[in-house]
């Protein structure tokens, strides 16, 4: 896409004559064609988005979310490369509107192009906006997948928590009762590990 950008704006500058044939006009057909690049970079921008949109907001976690929130953030660096190229070109042509000594033609030519740069801001400003909603809309269903995956460690936790504490104490493997000669022979209901696993069960089914 880039060569063939490449190709047309070269086909266009070999097909363009000067009429004034200065410095000032040379300038300005370069900031113009400038201004067209950074346009077609904003609709691309947009474009690369609503694909974007349509993985993150699906919520399904893997290689290719992940891909997208890697080409979310490499969007936002290139929309705010082109928010300071569009800045950059605005202060020069005010420099050269107020400053400069332009002829009519330029003069108005030099207004044009700060007229589509006030136009571009706002679509660009929107971009970092489009941006910013899929990265908080990302971050939130990370932390709903996070949420889930706590609650079912949580979960796992309470209901080995009983033979875990009869194990600390007595130990899992055992014919008697610390501190006793008597053997004692537990049914599986009767069991404590059992019967802590079962009330923990009941209570979170509850």
């Amino acid at each position: 896409m880039s060569c063939l950008r490449s190709v047309s704006i070269a086909w266009r500058a070999r097909n363009q004559t000067l009429i004034d044939g200065n410095a000032f006009e040379l300038l300005l057909d370069l900031f113009e064609t400038k201004i067209e690049q950074l346009a077609d970079e904003i609709e691309n921008i947009y474009s690369a988005l609503e694909k974007l949109s349509r993985v993150i907001m699906e919520g399904q976690q893997g290689e290719e979310y992940d891909q997208a929130l890697s080409r979310l953030a490499e969007l936002e660096d290139i929309g705010w490369k082109v928010r300071l190229c569009l800045m950059d070109t605005q202060r020069a042509l005010n420099f050269l509107v107020r400053k400069a000594r332009l002829p009519g033609n330029q003069l108005e030519q030099a207004r044009e192009i700060l007229r589509d740069i006030e136009s571009l801001l706002p679509h660009n400003e929107s971009l970092f906006q489009k941006v910013n909603f899929l990265m908080q809309a990302a971050m939130g269903f990370i932390n709903i997948e996070q949420n889930r995956i706590i609650k079912i460690f949580s979960v796992v936790s309470v209901v080995f928590l009983p033979p875990t504490l009869v194990a600390s104490s007595y130990g899992m493997n055992f014919e008697f009762y610390a501190g006793t000669e008597v053997e004692l022979w537990l049914s599986g209901g009767d069991r404590p590990d059992d019967s802590g696993r079962t009330g923990a069960l009941s209570l979170f089914q509850a």
